[in-house]
């Protein structure tokens, strides 16, 4: 994809100069973490890395991504009200993955106690990249979907006014009209909003669980920060905090909270509750693929069920079997073509390449090998930006982006009351990073130039 920066980006003294400017205008937009030298401190934050100039993206896809996303919101609550599918789905993983097992095993319990909560709350990002066809045109494909680890909605509500600062100070005031407004932060507030009005207590509070060291709190205080101004408090504990002070009434209400399986007995309405988790491995996730998967779970839906599909990559199997042998197969044979995913979250664990030729040599003849996925590859085409990092100088690399759109949903019972998309993310990295996000260390935040 070209980009038309290119003369731009070959100044160095104006790059510099442009930078200084762009990252006083995201530390006086908000556009923060706290410093990995202190992460449990706000005394002293950085500016979260971030691109000089927004990338560019076809509109079609922008469009298509957006489309799409009331879909995925359907898709992702469907699969976690079919008990039947997520057992099956998941039969060989939990018996290698002792992560998804525990989950597993969590909801199983909540399952046969009954389910407490009547309000359920998504808030998903899918994530995509732009696919290089033969014929050179980009094609959008989905790398995966987020039930648990959907963040910076808040930080990317506050960088499009970074970007069209740079333009404007380079009088290209039409190219800055260009920007998007983007607001996740504000439409992922309306769900948990709109989650705390069923709930039906005027005193019920928000929870937010964090980790102890949370770099990216002022992604979350955007949020916090909407709730606030509907006047509904959110506080923060950490899962080592619910687990020494937590306890149920007799009603099942949550006063403060137990680790996972405290939260899930509860009648508070969880964001992901377990299924939802559940619903968002790469398991299930390969599973869709398969032919038949989508009509069965959205009948009646054929429009939504070609959207869906028309985003999915190749997605494999490698449960044991001749199906598992195939795929193991095919990506010995052609390794640059697959990448091996475990399932986890939040970037940083896929193995490419010859890592992935050793783990499949290692995994071939084990039942371990059912708790990883085989994707295709997606290779979209390398551009131009200068990326920002503190304590680095800006650097002009070949890039790859990654679009992400927030989606929003809330079901009371079995009646869906939200159904949203509310915005999107667009973060890039050099091409010579193979996995990675912002939080990881990897990417940088930026934005989407439509053209």
């Amino acid at each position: 994809m070209a980009t038309n920066w290119g003369s731009l980006l070959q100044n160095e003294q104006q790059l510099e100069e442009l930078a200084r400017q762009a990252v006083d205008r995201a530390l006086a937009e908000g556009v923060l973490l706290r410093t990995s030298q202190e992460p449990t401190s706000s005394e002293v934050v950085s500016y979260a890395p971030f691109t000089l100039f927004p990338s560019l993206v076809p509109s079609a896809l922008l469009e298509q991504a957006y489309a799409v996303q009331m879909d995925f919101n359907l898709l992702v609550d469907a699969v976690s009200q079919n008990a039947a599918f997520l057992e099956q789905t998941l039969s060989s993983t939990i018996k290698q993955d002792d992560f998804t097992a525990r989950l597993f095993d969590i909801h199983k319990q909540v399952l046969k106690e009954g389910i407490a909560q009547t309000v359920f709350l998504g808030l998903n990002r899918s994530d995509y990249m732009f696919q290089r066809s033969t014929d050179g045109s980009p094609a959008l494909k989905q790398i995966e979907i987020n039930t648990i680890s959907a963040s910076f909605g808040g930080l990317a509500s506050r960088t499009p006014a970074v970007h069209r600062h740079v333009l404007s100070v380079l009088s290209k005031t039409k190219e800055a009209g260009k920007i998007l407004s983007n607001n996740p932060s504000k439409g992922l507030a309306l769900g948990i909003a709109k989650a705390w009005e069923l709930y039906g207590s005027t005193n019920a509070l928000v929870l937010l669980i964090a980790q102890e060291k949370e770099r990216n709190i002022f992604d979350q205080r955007a949020i916090e920060n909407e709730l606030l101004a509907r006047n509904i408090h959110v506080i923060r504990r950490t899962f080592e905090d619910i687990s020494e002070k937590g306890s149920l009434d007799q009603d099942r209400r949550l006063f403060n909270w137990e680790a996972r399986l405290l939260l899930e007995r509860s009648c508070a309405a969880k964001c992901p509750d377990i299924a939802t988790q559940l619903a968002g491995t790469k398991k299930v996730q390969q599973e869709l693929s398969r032919p038949g998967m989508l009509e069965m779970l959205l009948p009646g839906q054929p429009e939504a069920v070609a959207r869906l599909r028309a985003t999915f990559a190749g997605l494999y199997s490698l449960d044991m079997g001749e199906e598992g042998d195939q795929a193991i197969a095919k990506a010995l044979a052609a390794p640059s073509r697959f990448v091996l995913k475990p399932q986890r979250e939040g970037g940083g664990n896929n193995l490419y390449g010859e890592e992935m030729v050793q783990a499949l040599k290692q995994l071939k003849d084990s039942e371990e090998r059912a708790s990883y996925i085989l994707m295709e590859k997606i290779e979209p085409e390398p551009f131009e930006n200068c990326l920002l990092r503190p304590g680095s100088p800006a650097q002009v690399v070949q890039c790859i982006s990654e679009l992400g759109i927030f989606g929003v949903y809330v079901r009371q019972e079995k009646t869906l009351v939200m159904n949203k998309h509310v915005g999107h993310l667009l973060r890039t990295k050099a091409i010579e990073h193979a996995d990675g996000g912002v939080a990881a260390g990897v990417a940088v935040l930026d934005n989407p130039y439509p053209v």
